[in-house]
């Protein structure tokens, strides 16, 4: 409980505290915030007006709630993520040990404490690196059947790796931007020869429903991360929508992978969830029987969060469908993993780095979190609440990606990640 109303619905209960950048039209300047219910606390107000001065550890490092990006407040590692998470929890409980610091203090509230609707978000994060990850076992088998058919629908490396791609770090955003529909290679007809592309707009424009990962601590290049120790370079979780043009992707995957089909756009949610926040929703992710070489090896099985996720469909006339309801357990790697796979090699992950789970999909229909799974590449309609149909997204539409853990009046969420689809512009 909190002496804050905070509404028993809200993503941002008291066990959240989750970390991002605001602005607001008194303070146009970026800077730290935490949400919390329907307010958000702006940390740099905070931090000045003496909010951190009942501890000594925080005070000290109160200029990290100065920044325009939350690196800084990162790289200082889990044990202060903490230490602030649990700090900000006691200032905001009912039965604060530290009442004068923000209840009490009328004067501090009035600047510090915001309305939620009242301010910006921006990007959390400076964004060095961004790799995608392949770790959604349904939706990379739903799609191996589109392409390949059922007998070579995963790749014989699927169950010992966690396959990755290297994406677009620049083209990330922050959720409520506009994405613009892309342009591209596509080939009309696959089974004309010889086969010609033409240069169009996607047709087949998708989402891809994910979690993303920021990295907290860097590693030396040519020193791998132990799968016991990668826990201690997690910053914290957000919601990704890597979206896709299936057309294009189709024609110049192979033989290198993904490339301008998905660098057009990424969207993650503004709030970051620290890791702590979830340690509770952990449990066990889709069974992996093949023997995993030593290093992918864990000391838990039950180490994969476990997030309720939905998505709504938004047609431009206003009609709301939800489209897909699913859970994160539905993964066969966990991030640990993920990070030592990705630094085996001796690769150095930096602060910053945004990891993507690959699309996660459940084993049901209703469950897949992508419009190609739904429709089958297309070949059937997805029917919508308003009669409307598609086969893949349209012009107008916004797609809105919800998740949380937890229950009522203790929810550890992350609001929504959202983005409005809008038409090509001219090429020539």
């Amino acid at each position: 409980m909190s002496w804050l109303p905070i509404p028993p619905d809200s993503h941002f209960s008291l066990a959240n505290i989750p970390f991002g950048i605001i602005s607001s039209p008194q303070n146009p300047a970026p800077r730290p915030a935490i949400a919390i219910g329907d307010y958000v606390l702006d940390l740099r107000s905070f931090a000045s007006g003496g909010g951190f001065s009942a501890s000594a550890e925080i005070q000290k490092h109160a200029s990290v709630f100065a920044q325009p990006t939350l690196n800084a407040f990162a790289a200082l590692g889990r044990p202060f993520h903490r230490a602030a998470r649990q700090y900000l929890q006691d200032v905001f409980s009912a039965d604060t040990t530290r009442p004068e610091v923000l209840r009490d203090n009328t004067e501090l509230r009035e600047r510090a404490l915001l309305a939620r609707r009242d301010v910006e978000n921006h990007l959390p994060m400076s964004i060095g690196d961004y790799t995608d990850f392949y770790a959604g076992k349904n939706h990379a088998y739903n799609v191996g059947v589109l392409f390949r058919g059922p007998a070579n629908a995963l790749q014989p490396n699927y169950m010992h790796l966690p396959v990755a791609y290297h994406g677009r770090a620049s083209s990330v955003v922050v959720s409520g931007t506009p994405i613009r529909r892309p342009w591209g290679q596509i080939l009309k007809d696959p089974k004309a020869e010889p086969k010609v592309p033409v240069v169009a707009p996607c047709e087949k424009l998708d989402l891809e429903l994910e979690m993303g990962m920021f990295i907290c601590k860097e590693n030396i290049l040519g020193s791998p991360v132990p799968v016991r120790d990668a826990e201690e370079y997690v910053f914290g979780y957000v919601l990704m929508n890597d979206w896709s043009a299936r057309d294009v992707q189709a024609w110049e995957y192979v033989p290198l992978g993904p490339f301008t089909a998905k660098n057009f756009g990424t969207s993650i949610s503004a709030w970051v969830v620290l890791a702590d926040a979830l340690e509770e929703s952990k449990g066990p992710g889709i069974e992996n029987t093949t023997e995993l070489l030593p290093y992918l090896k864990e000391g838990r099985k039950d180490n994969v969060l476990g997030v309720e996720l939905e998505v709504d469909l938004i047609t431009g006339s206003g009609n709301k469908t939800t489209i897909s309801r699913t859970n994160s357990r539905n993964l066969l790697w966990s991030w640990p993993q993920m990070i030592a796979h990705h630094t085996v090699t001796g690769c150095n992950m930096r602060v910053g780095d945004l990891l993507g789970s690959g699309t996660i999909s459940g084993a049901e229909p209703g469950s897949e979190g992508s419009i190609l799974e739904q429709t089958q590449g297309g070949k059937v309609v997805l029917s919508l609440a308003s009669g409307e149909e598609r086969k893949f997204i349209q012009d107008g539409d916004t797609l809105v990606i919800r998740g949380w853990f937890g229950k009522e009046g203790a929810y550890v969420g992350f609001g929504e990640v959202s983005g409005r689809v809008e038409a090509a512009l001219p090429l020539f």
